[in-house]
């Protein structure tokens, strides 16, 4: 018999985690942004006069010795630091400045390696319905046991960071929704990466804990949640990946049921 779900409307007016990442560019070996992302910058300051600041990384190409880039990178996180404390942008508690100078991937266009990567959010007030769930993901948990590992589907993360891209939150709702609608859900939040037989930034882990960290802060209890990293150590298709089907598989988050 064909189940028919009524549409359950909830006005949820709560802070919204809206994270978001904005780059500023360099000219070579200068600490100051150049003049067409001071324009954009300018836009981007006007548009998010509300946002908090998390993180502000700084990055430099291979033009000049490893301790002096480090040090370019630096300067340059920090000019946009007292930038934007100059506009009263807010910073968070637990706010993070670094530079990373040439070591990170870099870019085989030259000019996109002379930058400054500033992450934020946006706390925004909005009506929110929530619906039961007879999605994909919600039949699979239902279906599942004790053990049973399930990757969450397009969820994506901005490269070599914890922050999820736009486009991915849904997941992240509906994950949430799951976890509301199943008191008894309790789960293990897995971390993979791909392409590289080692973690250094253990990406993997705190991927993990970015997702650990939002069911945690719209009220899932932690008594019900696990989280871990396993760097490229349990990959879908081994290493290293034929095509970049075979790296998206590798590159996930996964929940293992622990209670359901």
């Amino acid at each position: 018999m064909k189940r028919i779900f009524t549409l359950l409307i909830l006005l949820i007016f709560t802070l919204v985690e809206a994270q978001e990442k904005h780059t500023v560019y360099f000219d070579l070996d200068i600490d100051e942004p150049n003049s067409s992302s001071v324009s954009s910058f300018d836009a981007w300051l006007q548009q998010n006069k509300d946002a908090i600041v998390f993180k502000v990384y700084g990055y430099a190409d291979k033009a000049g010795s490893v301790p002096y880039n480090r040090d370019l990178s630096l300067r340059r996180a920090n000019d946009i630091v007292n930038r934007l404390k100059q506009n009263d942008i807010a910073f968070a508690e637990n706010f993070e400045i670094k530079g990373f100078g040439e070591q990170f991937e870099q870019d085989n266009e030259q000019a996109k390696n002379r930058k400054v990567e500033i992450y934020y959010e946006v706390p925004e007030t909005v009506e929110e319905v929530i619906e039961p769930l007879d999605t994909e993901l919600a039949k699979k948990v239902d279906r599942s046991k004790v053990g049973d590992k399930l990757k969450l589907p397009n969820l994506y993360f901005y490269n070599n960071s914890d922050i999820v891209v736009p486009k991915s939150k849904p997941v992240l709702k509906e994950l949430l929704v799951i976890m509301q609608k199943r008191p008894k859900l309790k789960i293990e939040i897995q971390g993979h990466i791909c392409c590289q037989p080692t973690d250094e930034g253990r990406i993997s882990y705190y991927r993990a804990k970015a997702v650990y960290e939002y069911l945690l802060y719209n009220g899932i209890d932690g008594s019900r949640l696990k989280y871990k990293g396993f760097s490229s150590n349990n990959p879908v298709y081994p290493l290293p990946e034929k095509n970049e089907d075979e790296r998206n598989a590798n590159r996930r988050v996964e929940i293992e049921i622990i209670e359901n």
